[in-house]
């Protein structure tokens, strides 16, 4: 199996952030790089989603329901 190709970057982080990462990393026998990689994969996907999450649309459906006839006055 060939292994992707890589582009090198540098940035910053919490660093309590970046503990959390490399001992998640060390736990799991994996590089750090690796579970980067894992976390930023999944960071995309989740943003590129359109799917709201449950928690959100629960609290948007009371609220609406909550404040109908108010909506009703305004759209007169």
């Amino acid at each position: 199996m060939m292994s992707a190709i890589r582009q090198k970057f540098s940035s910053q982080a919490d660093p309590r952030l970046l503990g959390e990462l490399r001992a998640i990393a060390r736990e799991e026998g994996r590089q750090l790089q690796a579970v980067l990689e894992q976390a930023l994969r999944e960071f995309v996907e989740r943003k590129r989603s359109a799917t709201p999450r449950a928690e959100v649309m629960a609290h948007f459906g009371a609220s609406v329901e909550k404040n109908r006839r108010l909506g009703e006055l305004l759209a007169r």
